[in-house]
Parts: C-alpha cells; sequence; structure tokens
C-alpha cells in the first residue's frame, strides 16, 4: 500500500504540471477596451516628441 501512494503522489504532480501548463499558454483574450488603447496612443506619441526633442536639442548643444 505504501508503494501505491508513493506512486500517486507523482502522477498527481504530474496532472497538476499539465493542468498549468495549459492554463498557462492559453490564447490572450482581446482587451476591446477604446480609451485604454487611444490612451497608449497619446503616451507613445508624447514619448517620442520626448526623446525626439532631446535628441535635436543635443545635437544644437554640440555635444
Amino acid at each position: 500500500m505504501s508503494a501505491l501512494a508513493w506512486l500517486i503522489i507523482p502522477v498527481i504532480a504530474v496532472l497538476l504540471a499539465a493542468m498549468w501548463a495549459g492554463w498557462a499558454q492559453r490564447a490572450p483574450r482581446a482587451t476591446g477596451d477604446p480609451a485604454s488603447l487611444a490612451e497608449h496612443r497619446r503616451f507613445m506619441a508624447a514619448m517620442e516628441r520626448t526623446t525626439a526633442g532631446a535628441a535635436a536639442s543635443r545635437e544644437h548643444s554640440g555635444r
């Protein structure tokens, strides 16, 4: 009986690992939140302006 208990433990661990791996590999859900996407676009545009402005100021300063 003790041998059966030692065999059940790894079998249960493998089943739990397989279930977790299946859950972790599932396809992501679509967000569908236009307000969030628009805010992200505004953030990216602001970051591009900031980095482009910093590069231009460094070129004019002669460094």
